[in-house]
């Protein structure tokens, strides 16, 4: 769906109810808390709905494939941020003006994702030959290395049902649970079906 049509939707929005990430029980649907999402210069309040785990006791947020954890901008529009900016196309502030958020914000987008570059290019790497794709080219740059990474797993994903539509950064959002470039120090975990991926930090 997209952002204006889940906003919509209020608590109407219907999510599958998933199984826990650490026992693999089902879990049950919990509560819901509200956020606002940035599309241009307009916010909309979206409803999250939460699920909870009664053996690990512990709720999780689960979030749509448009949205990173913690971050107020479409997942899409961050990935067209890093993605020109990470093959030196645009620098960090007309990649910001050109998507119409603060060059700050963007800034602190290229911050996280190049402290974990290294990791996500293995890890999207990996799962790109998991789902019968070709290993990108590797440049020795970084930035650039993840993205190319990410866009293999990505074009690998697309031929299976119900990746395509999703785009390559909300595909990157469901397989990282949002944590491409959440706010904290832990590379995310790349999962496919029970498959997990989890690039080794150097």
């Amino acid at each position: 769906m997209s952002v204006e049509a889940y906003a919509a939707a209020g608590k109407e929005i219907e999510v599958p109810r998933p199984d826990c990430p650490s026992c693999s029980l089902p879990m049950a649907f919990w509560c819901w808390y509200s956020r606002s999402v940035r599309v241009c210069d307009e916010f909309l309040e979206i409803w999250i709905r939460r699920a909870r785990c009664s053996r690990c006791e512990a709720s999780h947020a689960l979030l749509p494939s448009f949205l990173f954890l913690g971050r107020y901008d479409p997942a899409e529009v961050i990935g067209s941020v890093i993605e020109a900016v990470a093959r030196r196309r645009s620098g960090v502030r007309p990649a910001a003006i050109e998507v119409r958020v603060p060059p700050t914000t963007a800034r602190d987008w290229m911050r996280r994702f190049a402290a974990r570059a290294a990791e996500l290019a293995v890890a999207f790497g990996a799962s790109a030959i998991e789902l019968g794709g070709a290993l990108a080219t590797v440049t020795g740059e970084a930035r650039a290395d993840a993205v190319a990474a990410i866009e293999a797993a990505f074009a690998a994903a697309s031929d299976l049902p119900g990746w395509l539509e999703l785009g390559c950064f909300g595909f990157c959002s469901c397989v990282t649970g949002g944590r491409l470039i959440a706010p904290n120090s832990n590379p995310p975990a790349i999962l496919l079906g029970r498959r997990r991926f989890i690039a080794p930090v150097t």
